[in-house]
């Protein structure tokens, strides 16, 4: 380990690098990536552990809002908004009947634009603003960009949104209401994502792409800082993740590795990797010799991709840590977003309730143990993509304001 903070340590080779802003990619492993199949040469980011270890525990390391172990110098150069630190609800029943075990629900549509993706835009934000950066540009979907979008707003910083034509217009109104540029491209998200990385080249702006630039899965981390400090130093048995690119699966992974590599925790939860079935390329291929392609076609638009970009990275997470993987239909998707929110008050967004799905796929199977700890990660809000609940609402017909009327109704 050198005399910076961190470093960075190519994924597939091992090989380390001292960070700067214009990194992002390993340059020897990156020269081989083509378009059809997910990047090599991906970054992670590796800090001090054994001298870290010796003065940071787990009250030490909250109180300081986990500084020692975020790539920056100063928590003052976070977003002013209060990003993290969201709620870990514990429910004990759903549809009436009791559960044989905890559920635990980490509501990150609480974040500032209402996604999990805050916390990899605050970091993002945070390191171009000490690094004199005034131009961040991203492709997204629709969340990624209005977080990045929102983030930059509060920092005095512009921000560039390439966007996918068919993204959802509740993201994409958030980005244009926050003052970023956007740019809809007619192409999917992958189109958008090659766009951008064409720009940075061109234009110098700095990328926010998740598995391009390495500090995303820094900020992403802290969702697991957060649930080991409200559970009280400990760790859930279960975490159940929605996955498109790789790249929160990879940050809860990163997270938990990096409290086990301070001694602060002695395992790793069991991670469940949960995709859509119209777009699981991620899962379909972690046991291929070869990776192939299956177009995306699912309402969980923040998690269809065709490309998984952290495909190497989540792979190396699930298998080294004895992860789980499953794919649930659209239809269990919508389903389970309904579940979710007449039983809790919280209304997610596709993406979010597939990660929902996929616990409770698991709990009709019996697979979640007594007793345990159980925790879903839901990871942005409902009213993101009204359209994808339209099939579930059925609005009353209006009845004339007089009691005789109402009471027809009950």
């Amino acid at each position: 380990m050198s005399n910076a903070k961190f470093i960075y340590q190519c994924c597939d080779c091992g090989k380390q690098y001292e960070s700067t802003p214009e990194l992002y990619l390993c340059p020897s492993c990156s020269a081989v990536n083509n378009p059809t199949t997910p990047p090599k040469g991906v970054f992670k980011t590796v800090y001090d552990y054994k001298s870290l270890s010796k003065s940071l525990n787990a009250k030490s390391l909250a109180t300081s809002n986990y500084i020692d172990l975020l790539p920056l110098k100063s928590i003052d150069s976070l977003p002013p908004l209060r990003v993290g630190k969201t709620p870990l609800y514990t429910f004990k029943s759903i549809d009436g009947v009791k559960l044989p075990f905890n559920l635990l629900l980490k509501d990150d549509s609480q974040n500032p634009t209402f996604s999990f993706k805050d916390r990899a835009s605050a970091v993002v934000s945070a390191y171009a603003k000490e690094n004199g950066i005034d131009t961040i540009v991203a492709a997204s979907t629709g969340n990624a960009g209005s977080s990045l979008a929102g983030i930059c707003a509060s920092q005095g910083q512009k921000a560039i949104i390439m966007v996918p034509k068919a993204a959802p217009l509740a993201k994409l109104t958030q980005i244009v209401m926050y003052g970023a540029k956007i740019i809809p491209v007619d192409g999917t998200y992958d189109n958008a994502f090659d766009l951008s990385i064409e720009a940075t080249k061109e234009f110098g702006w700095y990328n926010r792409n998740t598995a391009f630039n390495p500090l995303t899965i820094e900020g992403k981390k802290t969702v697991s800082f957060e649930i080991f400090d409200q559970l009280d130093g400990k760790t859930p048995d279960m975490v159940f993740v929605p996955v498109g690119d790789g790249v929160i699966v990879s940050g809860v992974y990163k997270g938990f590795e990096d409290l086990l590599m301070l001694g602060l925790i002695e395992r790793i939860p069991t991670i469940i990797a949960v995709q859509s079935a119209g777009s699981s390329n991620l899962i379909d291929n972690i046991n291929s010799k070869e990776f192939s392609i299956k177009p995306s076609n699912t309402i969980a638009d923040s998690i269809s991709v065709d490309i998984p970009r952290n495909f190497y990275m989540a792979k190396q997470f699930i298998q080294n840590y004895k992860g789980e993987t499953l794919a649930v239909s659209d239809e269990e998707i919508i389903q389970a977003s309904a579940v979710l929110s007449r039983n809790t008050g919280i209304f997610a967004e596709p993406a979010a309730a597939t990660a929902f799905a996929g616990m409770l796929a698991y709990k009709t199977r019996g697979l979640i143990k007594a007793n345990s700890n159980c925790t879903v990660l839901l990871t942005g809000s409902g009213l993101k993509d009204l359209k994808a609940v339209s099939t579930l609402i059925q609005i009353p017909n209006p009845i004339s304001p007089n009691i005789e009327e109402l009471k027809k109704l009950f």
